[in-house]
């Protein structure tokens, strides 16, 4: 077996099917007659058996042949027989550039912080081209950019970029950067690929806070509610996570009154009220406020906040009164000063501004002054204590505000007392009406006065103003305690003696100079019952009457009303009496007739008494015989009862009866007023031509005393005539009586 040299051929990749390779033949120097007998094959490969000619016989692709090894070269075997020839043929497969550059991935990132120093490196992958040689990676381009150059380093497995810093970074300038970087090779012409080169700034905090506006002024009103927000102040800080979170507090040199009144919120920066803001005290406030980052080592910067306060009308004005009088005279003149007045208020502008007023109808008025907000109060209109001792003045004082505020002060002013006014009694004139018998020394009645005036100027004396004449002469037992004016009598009354006077009373103050005044005293005196009731007929000297007819018994008592009015009644009377008694007049008849069973004399015991409280009374008795009308006796009897009645026994005489013509029934009234009272005094009728004076004893019957006269000479009342008169009179009367006594008793149940 013969072994030949190697043969070598180049052939381009990707040539086209049946491209020719080289005459495998003919370079052996092979005979291309005998190829087919000898059996000319390529082992592995395709061959023209007829030419000896290498042909290719598929697509050739040097990167899937060889993939990196260069040069890419395959062998063949080539085999003859008869004789048996064994030939190597190398066909190397030449590169063509079929292929770009390649990075791995399509885009890097890389982190860098803001305080890496110019000339930092920072390797990148190199780019991947299956092409070799020349069509291989030759360099790489960078886009253009203000921070970094590119350089490339020479490996053996290839070229390395590599990223320079030759500028600072600043995140806050520039936070992202994105380069281009591209990978060409040597073809011509040349094939590239590229990559994005993602650069995140890494921050430092090398960033204070900044706030955005170079001045915070607001205008808050005082008062605002606690928990008002004022303001939301804002910082930035251009650093980022902690470096760039800002948070926000009170400046250091913020005092603790300003920390009691203002809050500012850590996160969101709003200023908050805290405290009571009041312009009075202080209308404008300057705090600092700091705004810090969360840095490991903060930055922090301050910022001034200007608060002004504006006013709100919360005040109300305030009253003060000097130089006060509590008390002035009541004969002040119009403008005399009471007191001064002065009104603040610690509003301003318009919420300060007063006005003043006093409530109405009042005699008093404000004077301003030549100063603001001060006021005399001065009396306008005389003034009388009398009318009004003290006046509340109200002082209204109220600003110019929207809403408007005010305020009121009350002052007392007493009116003091001047003498100006006499006393003056509670009844004029006055009736008193007094009880006949009273006690002497014992209290009879008083008088008052008052006096308008006060103190000393009020208190009243009194005395009885005392004159010799004859209307005063009762004066002369009255008395008067001087302090209170009770009265006295200093003997007892006698209704049948005086009936009624009057005196003067003085009621004087004690002021100086003092002033009086008077007043008339009208005393009634009252009847009592002092007096017992006197039988006017019958009429017998022992005191009792004897009668021997049905008659009529009369009496008088010299006392008036209840004490004067006299009722009759029969004492001792049995139940068979033929006579009864009426109670009113007096009168005595008979209850039915005779008989002759009857006794002949009737003895008959009249009681009269009056209607006292305490009653008096007294008796008569009377006798009453029974005769036959021709007794002649009956005719003395008639006789001798008209000279008893003619001529009227002297021990029974009575110096207040004056006639017989009193009949012992109620007959008159007297009526008067006391207060809300109202009274009657009754007294007896009187006959005809009986006549009462008042203020006299002549409203009670008088009697003349008939025993004797002053020279002591007997009166007799009645005249010739008038006995004569009055014998026919009462004889008529009894012939009557009996004949009509004496027909009844015998002819009474016929008659």
């Amino acid at each position: 077996m013969q072994v030949s040299t190697q043969i070598r051929y180049a052939i381009p990749e990707e040539v086209i099917e049946g491209s020719v390779v080289g005459n495998i033949a003919k370079d052996l120097g092979l005979d291309a007659n005998t190829l087919v007998d000898r059996r000319f094959r390529i082992v592995s490969g395709s061959v023209n058996q007829n030419d000896g000619v290498l042909y290719v016989n598929g697509k050739i692709d040097r990167e899937e042949v060889c993939e990196r090894i260069t040069p890419c070269l395959i062998n063949l075997k080539i085999a003859l027989e008869n004789p048996l020839e064994i030939h190597y043929v190398t066909v190397e497969i030449l590169d063509v550039n079929d292929h770009s550059p390649r990075f791995p991935e399509n885009e890097k990132r890389l982190e860098m912080g803001e305080s890496a120093m110019p000339g930092a490196r920072y390797p990148l992958q190199a780019a991947r081209d299956p092409d070799s040689g020349i069509n291989s990676v030759q360099t790489y381009k960078l886009s253009n950019n203000d921070h970094f150059r590119l350089e490339i380093k020479d490996r053996e497995d290839g070229k390395i970029p590599i990223l320079i810093l030759h500028k600072p970074l600043d995140r806050e300038v520039t936070k992202n950067i994105k380069l281009l970087l591209t990978a060409l090779d040597g073809g011509r012409p040349p094939k590239s690929g590229s990559i994005d080169i993602l650069i995140d700034v890494l921050d430092i905090n090398d960033n204070v806070p900044v706030f955005t506006k170079e001045t915070y002024t607001v205008i808050l009103n005082e008062n605002a509610p606690v928990g008002t927000t004022i303001v939301q102040i804002n910082a930035t800080d251009s650093d980022e996570g902690q470096n760039g979170q800002v948070v926000y507090a009170l400046g250091n040199n913020v005092n603790d009154h300003l920390r009691e009144l203002f809050e500012v919120n850590s996160i969101t920066g709003e200023i908050i009220v805290t405290g009571l803001l009041d312009f009075e005290v202080k209308d404008i406030y300057e705090i600092d406020i700091q705004a810090s980052d969360k840095g490991t080592v903060p930055l922090a910067t301050d910022q001034s906040v200007v608060i002004k306060i504006v006013d709100v009308n919360d005040n109300a004005p305030e009253i003060e009164v000097t130089s006060f009088s509590s008390s002035i005279p009541e004969d002040s003149r119009p403008g005399t000063t009471v007191a001064l007045i002065s009104v603040t208020d610690l509003d301003s502008g318009l919420n300060g501004k007063i006005s003043c007023s006093l409530s109405d109808d009042l005699p008093f008025k404000l004077m301003p002054s030549s100063q603001d907000n001060i006021y005399s109060l001065v009396t306008s209109a005389l003034l009388d204590r009398e009318t009004t001792f003290h006046y509340d003045i109200t002082i209204v004082a109220k600003d110019a505000g929207q809403p408007s505020l005010s305020s009121v002060k009350t002052i007392t002013v007493l009116i003091s007392d001047v003498n100006d006014n006499s006393p003056g009694f509670a009844f004029s004139p006055y009736a008193f009406y007094v009880i006949e018998n009273n006690v002497p020394g014992k209290l009879l009645f008083s008088v008052s006065a008052s006096d308008k005036d006060s103190n000393e100027n009020a208190v009243v004396s009194y005395h009885i103003w005392r004159e010799n004449t004859e209307e005063n002469k009762y004066t002369s037992f009255i008395n008067i305690n001087s302090e209170n004016g009770e009265i006295y009598a200093l003997k007892s009354f006698d209704f049948e003696t005086v009936k009624t006077f009057q005196f003067q009373v003085i009621a004087t103050d004690s002021g100086s100079p003092s002033l009086s005044s008077n007043v008339t005293v009208n005393v009634f005196i009252l009847d009592q019952n002092d007096n017992v009731p006197v039988i006017l007929y019958p009429v017998s000297a022992n005191g009792s009457a004897e009668g021997h007819l049905v008659t009529k018994v009369r009496a008088y008592d010299a006392d008036i009303g209840y004490n004067g009015w006299l009722l009759f009644s029969l004492q001792e009377v049995s139940d068979h009496s033929p006579f009864s008694l009426d109670r009113y007049t007096g009168q005595i008849r008979t209850l039915r007739s005779f008989t002759e069973t009857d006794e002949a004399q009737h003895k008959l015991l009249i009681l009269v008494k009056d209607n006292g409280n305490v009653s008096l009374s007294a008796t008569a008795t009377v006798i009453v015989k029974v005769v036959e009308p021709k007794e002649v006796l009956f005719v003395i009897s008639i006789i001798v009862l008209i000279v008893m009645q003619c001529s009227k026994s002297t021990d029974y005489s009575s110096k207040y009866l004056q006639d017989t013509n009193y009949d012992g029934t109620l007959c008159h009234s007297i009526q008067y007023r006391s207060g809300d009272k109202r009274y009657m005094l009754v007294g007896p009728r009187m006959s005809i031509g009986s006549t009462i004076a008042p203020g006299s004893n002549r409203n009670t019957l008088v009697i003349p005393d008939r025993r004797r006269r002053d020279s002591g000479e007997v009166r007799n009342s009645l005249s010739v005539d008038s006995v004569l008169l009055l014998l026919l009179f009462y004889l008529s009367i009894y012939i009557y009586i009996y004949i009509y006594i004496y027909i009844y008793t015998h002819y009474g149940q016929k008659f």
